[in-house]
């Protein structure tokens, strides 16, 4: 495997070195009883005060390595690297089938605290430019692992789409002096057509421009940039916990499928291609968690993959969102029906 670069739009792509299957496992090896890991956990969580409730274990099909240097080299025009890196799974808890809109906050909080702490961890290694979660829930998200996890990812290189968060928040704070996320958090709250759930300290949105139909964000309605320092120097894991536990609580209504990204600031203490790296990132850069639900009956999409068109307006995601129940459905099949337009 390694990692090209595409010379027109300068984004990494990983090039895997065949085709991907998936290995039948006779027992799934995260189950208590059942493990048949080679390496002991990274790191492990109690929940409930018993040990061995979250563990964190490389991913047993990684797609970075950790050990070594990228390499970057040259083919003519062309730039390529070694996949170095990090690729952990987080699994979430003992039980096979407890999903995580089913589990109280006092669970699904010991779980937020080891994302951040592995992210704090690995952005120790200034090889890493960017670190961060992602979970990949149901059968249309690409889940490959069965038992409740989540994913960590930590690269060498700035994912496009943070890059270009990164540079337009960095172009508004240069024009206003104020952060675009916060300024965007205060317009929805002051509009409030789609805002699906506010706490004292977080908001859930269904941004403006929503790519997909019921996409969501989770956004704190107080600045910071990095999620693993705010989460370990406020310690509001409880009220994130609950705020994120009612969201896909209410998704699950809609949807069994989406992808869940945490969005949250690059590691500055990476080696820097570029002098000022990020100077002003703690001040314009504002953390945040994207779902993207995965529906059954896809909308229409253009040709040019990027341009997205959205069958149902973020407005009316919202309204249906806030009114369905923040207790998953007792049945996989009970879901709520919409009526897309377009």
């Amino acid at each position: 495997m390694e990692i090209r670069k595409d010379p027109i739009t300068r984004s990494w792509v990983l090039i895997g070195d065949g085709e991907y299957s998936d290995i039948a496992e006779p027992s799934c090896p995260y189950c208590p009883g059942q493990e048949s890991l080679p390496l002991p956990p990274i790191l492990s969580l109690p929940l409930d005060g018993h040990h061995g409730g979250i563990r964190v274990f490389p991913h047993p099909r990684p797609l970075y390595r950790i050990e070594g240097e990228t390499e970057r080299r040259a083919e003519g025009l062309y730039d390529k690297m070694r996949p170095v890196g990090a690729h952990e799974v987080i699994i979430e808890t003992p039980d096979h089938h407890s999903q995580l809109p089913m589990r109280p906050e006092t669970e699904i909080a010991p779980l937020l605290e080891a994302w951040a702490l592995r992210i704090a961890d690995l952005k120790k290694d200034r090889r890493f430019k960017y670190v961060t979660v992602f979970r990949n829930v149901g059968e249309l998200s690409g889940q490959h692992i069965r038992h409740p996890h989540s994913e960590l990812t930590a690269a060498t290189f700035i994912p496009r789409r943070i890059l270009y968060e990164l540079r337009a928040s960095q172009e508004y704070f240069q024009m206003k002096e104020r952060c675009v996320l916060c300024d965007i958090a205060r317009q929805e709250e002051l509009q409030g057509v789609r805002v699906v759930d506010l706490s004292r300290r977080y908001l859930v949105i269904c941004p403006f421009a929503s790519r997909v139909p019921y996409e969501l964000w989770i956004l704190p309605r107080y600045h910071n940039s990095s999620f693993e320092t705010d989460l370990l120097r406020h310690r509001e894991h409880l009220e994130l916990a609950g705020i994120l536990r009612r969201t896909l609580a209410r998704l699950s209504h809609v949807t069994d499928s989406y992808h869940l990204v945490l969005h949250t600031s690059p590691n500055t203490q990476a080696r820097a291609d570029i002098a000022g790296y990020w100077t002003t990132i703690e001040e314009d850069y504002h953390w945040h968690i994207e779902i993207l639900p995965i529906t059954e009956k896809r909308s229409k999409s253009y040709s040019i993959k990027e341009v997205y068109y959205c069958s149902v307006p973020p407005e009316t995601a919202a309204a249906r969102l806030k009114d369905l129940p923040t207790i998953p459905p007792a049945l996989p099949q009970a879901k709520f029906e919409f009526q897309t337009s377009g």
